[in-house]
């Protein structure tokens, strides 16, 4: 069994990245925006370097990469394309007033809690495989997570939160994270090998999210310099996770 307390801190540390919508209120939102898509090449680069560096390695040196294995990755590609499908098409509706809060912040928050929850999951699942797949995984999650919040903090803003409510209801949504890590562990103990399912829906999971909810991203911006220092950022998040091996 994996280090339960090591997992619970990595958990409680993706839930506390929520409080990034304070450096939100603290910016220029044209200045943020223009970090961020770089940060997003950055965390391109550590979902696709935590996938093909140490998730598909470790499985295919457990000797475990089979027909099963593949299809659990299709499925993680189906079930996060399902709740992205879910989340944005929660953004697009309502019309949007001063007066009281709107419906679709409230579903905003249930998907985002639902999406941490499955983060957790996701954390625990790389810990039962090694320290250094989990650390590896964190990060990815975490990097992933600070664009993604500053993003759902700005949703609740404009579904007509106040400041201080959306920074504490992103919070609350967050630590759904910790309650996946808790299930993941528990279901852990009765079944064995349940990595073995697990990483490979996180595989399919970090697939699509890289090449179909952030790239897309990434080909919004077409001028050659700023082309230049996605891929750096890109390539960078990658290297990041290359230099987790040291930790072997």
């Amino acid at each position: 069994m994996p280090n339960t307390l090591l997992i619970i801190l990595s958990v409680i540390l993706v839930s506390l990245i929520s409080f990034i919508g304070l450096f939100a209120l603290s910016v220029n939102s044209k200045k943020i925006k223009r970090l961020l898509i770089y940060f997003i090449s950055f965390s391109v680069g550590a979902l696709l370097g935590d996938v093909f560096i140490h998730l598909i390695p470790e499985l295919i040196e457990k000797n475990s990469f089979n027909l099963s294995t593949s299809i659990y990755i299709l499925s993680g590609i189906g079930v996060f394309f399902i709740l992205e499908k879910f989340i944005h098409w929660q953004h697009c509706h309502g019309n949007i007033t001063n007066n009281h809060i709107h419906p679709f912040a409230y579903t905003n928050l249930i998907g985002d809690a639902l999406h941490n929850f499955i983060d957790g999951t996701i954390i625990a699942a790389s810990y039962f495989v090694s320290v250094q797949v989990g650390i590896a995984t964190t990060i990815a999650v975490i990097l992933h997570e600070i664009p993604q919040e500053i993003g759902d903090f700005g949703v609740l803003i404009h579904g007509g939160f106040t400041k201080a409510k959306a920074l504490a209801l992103n919070f609350l949504s967050a630590i759904a994270s910790i309650a996946g890590a808790i299930l993941t562990i528990t279901i852990g103990k009765t079944i064995q090998n349940i990595e073995l399912i697990l990483i490979p829906i996180t595989i399919g999971g970090f697939i699509y999210i890289a090449g179909s909810d952030l790239i897309p991203e990434l080909h919004k911006e077409t001028g050659i310099k700023k082309s230049i220092i996605q891929l750096i950022s890109l390539i960078l998040g990658a290297l990041v996770m290359l230099a987790l091996l040291l930790l072997e």
